[in-house]
């Protein structure tokens, strides 16, 4: 007999380990596992290995509700991030849910029986498992983790030395004293480059166009000091509102007065670094926060630029060639190693098959639910964060709608929750599911995702403050999600 549990999640990083711990709390009368294709936890902070790796948003954010960050530095570094997963599922007995190398490839929906068949493969043993639920919960992020995004690049094969992207970086890579190329302008290249720069002979950031970027201490003075004098998780709850307060109201002005953002973040750059370095290779052409702005703690880019050890590029690639790259505007970069930090291969859902009652599901062709959910798609929610604030405000507010859903189907004996668009909604004006953020990387995947509508609850806000109302707070019976019993008696209890 195939297993069956009352709810499957797909993913063991920072939003499955999330949703484990809601799960144990709120519907511990629920049974679940996680599916995790790798071989261990943490989802991003276990799979990139890249000198530096580290979170561009505050761990104060970034940690969960119900978890204190306890270290000094709120902006964290990847291992420190990891280990706080590993104590999370530690404290919470939370791995032996977690089902390792269990790749989900096809998740299919019957009706008449009111639940999912789920098929994976086993990475470590090649085998195929099925397993049944009432329930599919997708924490398994947007990227591929096949690989990252690489452009094509002309003269690529003719290239002497290494090349090298972000998401593979191998272990034994020996940059010492070596010229390095860092394609990108992203949060990635700004990591990589003041990483390195103390060892390498120079390293170049090679950037189409510049990104605002933001120095901040990595160590939030008010924190270290509610600390002293607050219990733990009162410092930290603090801590957080403000944090979420103050990301609110930055991200608002960058919507109401662009210009003056604009103004003052070049102004605070140049103080750093100069008006002729600033005007040619920090001063984007769009306004803050239509594409993400790349935060740097302590200011390490600006002091790897400033040591002569590392410098910036804003050129476009004509080709490769033997020993480095030729630029369109003539110059060429010398290089024994190129790292393609160009950006990650976005994907919807897992890079998952998903089929209800026979047919295909194209995510293109369906709207969004709140953000979460998809018309017409039973039982499934997917739990994606923050373009503009931290990855898991979201995902934890996510997590709290699932569980009410889950308790409310109990409480009501139905079986099946669909959201369905109503008569009035037919006539809606689409909307990219995000709206309003340029990168590249985002643009490529909208082609893929559902739409949005132009009213609630067919809405993906991106704002904290309208996902509380959205999400958290509306009653969850509202007309537009349909609960409803199997067709047929064929399932079988957990």
């Amino acid at each position: 007999m195939t297993e069956h549990v009352d709810v499957l999640v797909v993913g063991a990083g920072i939003s499955g380990i999330g949703a484990a711990y809601h799960l144990q709390q709120r519907c511990p009368d629920r049974s679940f596992v996680i599916l995790e294709g790798r071989d261990d936890i943490g989802g991003t902070w276990d799979l990139f290995r890249y000198p530096g790796v580290r979170s561009d948003s505050d761990m104060h954010t970034l940690g969960y509700s119900f978890k204190p960050w306890k270290h000094e530095k709120s902006i964290a570094d990847g291992p420190s991030i990891l280990a706080y997963l590993r104590e999370t599922v530690a404290e919470h007995d939370i791995e032996r849910h977690i089902r390792f190398d269990h790749h989900v490839s096809t998740a299919e929906w019957s009706s008449d029986d009111a639940r999912w068949t789920i098929t994976a493969e086993r990475t470590d043993t090649g085998e195929t498992v099925q397993l049944t639920c009432s329930f599919l919960f997708m924490c398994s992020g947007y990227y591929s983790y096949r690989g990252g995004y690489t452009p094509e690049f002309p003269g690529r094969e003719r290239f002497g030395g290494e090349i090298v992207h972000p998401q593979a970086w191998p272990e034994d890579l020996d940059y010492a004293g070596k010229r390095v190329v860092v394609i990108g302008s992203g949060a990635t290249a700004m990591t990589l480059v003041p990483a390195m720069a103390p060892d390498v002979g120079h390293i170049t950031m090679l950037q189409r166009s510049p990104t605002y970027v933001v120095a901040r201490p990595s160590i939030d003075p008010i924190a270290a000091k509610l600390r002293k004098w607050l219990p733990e998780r009162l410092a930290y709850r603090l801590v957080r509102r403000k944090n979420i307060a103050l990301g609110q109201l930055f991200y608002a002005k960058t919507r109401k007065q662009p210009e003056q953002v604009r103004d003052e973040l070049l102004s605070l750059t140049r103080a750093e670094l100069g008006d002729d370095v600033v005007e040619r290779h920090f001063t984007p052409r769009y306004n803050p926060w239509d594409q993400r702005l790349c935060l740097i703690p302590d200011g390490d880019l600006y002091d790897a630029i400033n040591s002569g050890k590392a410098s910036v590029v804003t050129d476009h690639v004509e080709t490769f060639t033997e020993s480095g790259i030729q630029l369109e505007s003539g110059q060429h970069l010398d290089a024994d190693i190129i790292i393609t930090a160009t950006g990650l291969q976005l994907v919807t859902l897992g890079e998952m098959d998903f089929v209800v009652d026979g047919e295909q599901v194209d995510f293109s062709r369906t709207w969004t639910y709140k953000g979460l959910a998809y018309s017409d798609v039973p039982n499934l929610v997917s739990s994606f964060g923050y373009i503009n604030a931290s990855w898991t405000l979201r995902a934890d507010i996510t997590c709290d709608f699932v569980c009410r859903l889950l308790n409310h189907m109990r409480d009501t004996g139905t079986d099946q929750c669909t959201p369905r668009l109503r008569p009035t909604d037919r006539e809606m004006t689409p909307k990219p599911w995000i709206d309003d953020f340029s990168s590249g990387y985002m643009q490529r995947m909208m082609p893929m995702l559902p739409k949005q509508g132009d009213c609630e609850p067919w809405l993906n806000p991106q704002r904290y403050s309208v996902d509380r109302k959205l999400i958290v707070r509306q009653p969850i019976d509202d007309g537009v999600m349909q609960f409803t019993k199997a067709r047929t008696d064929a399932r079988v209890p957990a």
